[in-house]
């Protein structure tokens, strides 16, 4: 199957807004029409309501756990956001990468007072329906830019359970009336006694585990070192990632490659060349937050992500323009 050239159509678009009709009469294109490159397109069913795992195991870029979900329900920043390509050097040519491979690369420790249960596994982003992966991917090969030089294993997605989770689950227990929280990893403005919910998914956190001393390491090592660390209430357990991370400068197809669930054609990304001096990536993101379907406003990592970026790239014009100062 041929790319089609030309635009994306918005079939159910009927109407025009008067900021863009006041420039369709002085015969300009609209900076802010769906034409000038905005569209994204309708997200289909098999993109939809898809588990942490599951998003895991068909974006070609990921990036570092930077929020966990508190009691309340809502979101907060633990680090800056970072971005590498996904899966691995070593599982990248071919989604999903092998069961084993993902195994080498992700450890998932249960911590709480008693082990999980059937009801509790379900509950968890970590659990994967094979073949919610294998449509996903399927759809994506055929209809998203930057997946149609992509191959699909199927050999790898039988190895899959059908409904279950892929790695081995460790279980480490927790004093119940001690909470959850790891006190190295706490906010010092941070005064919630645990992080859960009584319905819905179960909250998580995932941290990196790095440095030289773990390269040579094998599996059963790599877990026994996560649950020590636990077990001492340290904050890291393991997952690993391509050495070099993602630019957020003149990038525009890394948010397509990392929510591709939100991008499904793989246009409409931000930063693109022909929006410089016209669009801000700032106003960019103001028009997707109030895109009409609400999804990336209920997406529960975009906002944040897309907020921290705007403050690195803050952060690094301030000290340019103060670095270049006189006095």
């Amino acid at each position: 199957m041929l790319p089609l050239k030309g635009p994306i159509l918005a079939e159910n678009c009927q109407h025009v807004c008067q900021s863009c009709q006041n420039f369709l009469k002085k015969g300009k294109k609209p900076p802010h029409s769906l034409a000038n490159s905005f569209l994204i397109g309708a997200i289909p069913p098999v993109l939809q309501n898809l588990t942490f795992a599951e998003k895991m195991l068909i974006s070609r870029i990921r990036h570092n756990k930077c929020l966990v979900r508190v009691s309340s329900g809502r979101a907060k920043m633990t680090a800056n956001v970072i971005m590498f390509s996904n899966p691995t050097v070593k599982v990248y040519h071919s989604l999903p990468p092998r069961r084993e491979d993902i195994s080498e690369i992700l450890a998932f420790v249960f911590q709480g007072p008693a082990k999980p249960t059937d009801d509790d596994i379900k509950r968890t982003p970590m659990l994967v329906q094979r073949n919610n992966v294998k449509d996903a991917l399927e759809w994506l090969k055929l209809n998203h830019i930057d997946y149609e030089d992509l191959h699909i294993s199927s050999e790898n997605l039988n190895n899959y359970p059908l409904v279950g989770v892929p790695v081995d689950i460790e279980y480490s227990t927790c004093d119940p009336n001690s909470g959850n929280k790891i006190p190295t990893a706490m906010s010092v403005h941070d005064n919630e006694i645990e992080e859960g919910t009584t319905d819905g998914l179960c909250p998580f956190t995932v941290h990196g585990l790095t440095g030289p001393e773990f390269e040579n390491m094998s599996l059963d090592k790599l877990k026994a070192k996560a649950l020590q660390h636990l077990a001492e209430k340290g904050s890291t357990l393991g997952i690993s990632h391509e050495a070099k991370p993602q630019s957020i400068y003149d990038n525009p197809q890394a948010y397509p490659q990392m929510f591709p669930w939100l991008f499904p054609y793989g246009y409409g990304g931000i930063g693109q060349k022909h929006h410089f001096g016209t669009i801000s990536e700032t106003t960019h993101k103001h028009n997707l937050l109030m895109y009409h379907d609400k999804c990336f406003q209920t997406d529960f990592y975009f906002p944040m992500i897309a907020f921290n970026h705007e403050q690195l790239k803050a952060g690094v014009t301030g000290s340019f323009l103060l670095a270049k100062r006189k006095k």
